[in-house]
């Protein structure tokens, strides 16, 4: 499995030589609304349990909700992101970049509203209550590094940050000192 680096490119929003599974939870941006903040997020389907189809399922819109007590209250949902980054560092993408992902429902940042107009999402799959893996960390920098070379990004927040009440997740598990260098000076810790 690639690993993005700071010299891979995107064509037309994708990162090629990876998966890409389209979801099709995205519609065109606004016009004029660039891509400025990553928001990162954790995901485990069913919660707090790793790997299988359920999360790909979710975001194509094809989650039996018989399978699972839990997916019968979420199969409805039409969400998506752009990139998911599973357990073993496998990188997923469902969502061109140059796309809206449909995943934050009500959310702000920094008196910014509808963040999903300027902002792109990745998923780790992981949880509140357990550390993310290497492997993770190892393909998130190298998405970063790629995402600042392409876009104008200013910010990266945690889901928690734009949904703050509603959403706890990447949670504490996740090493914020892992990304610092991609934070914004003036970053919270």
């Amino acid at each position: 499995m690639p690993i993005p680096t700071a010299s891979s490119i995107l064509v037309d929003g994708l990162l090629p030589d990876i998966l890409f599974v389209p979801s099709p939870n995205c519609d065109e941006r606004p016009s004029g609304a660039a891509v400025s903040l990553i928001v990162i997020h954790a995901i485990s389907l069913p919660p707090g349990e790793f790997g299988g189809d359920a999360i790909e399922r979710l975001f194509t819109n094809r989650l039996d909700p018989a399978a699972h007590p839990y997916y019968s209250e979420i199969h409805d949902l039409r969400v998506s992101t752009h990139f998911l980054i599973r357990r073993s560092g496998t990188l997923v993408q469902f969502v061109p970049c140059d796309k809206r992902a449909w995943h934050a429902g009500l959310s702000s940042w920094r008196g910014r509203i509808r963040c999903n107009d300027f902002t792109i999402w990745i998923e780790l799959e992981g949880c509140d209550s357990v550390a993310f893996e290497e492997a993770q960390y190892h393909v998130l920098t190298g998405l970063l590094d790629l995402l600042k070379r392409c876009y104008p990004l200013a910010e990266i927040a945690g889901h928690a940050d734009i949904a703050p009440g509603r959403k706890t997740d990447p949670g504490p598990q996740f090493d914020w000192k892992r990304i610092v260098r991609y934070l914004p000076s003036n970053a919270k810790m």
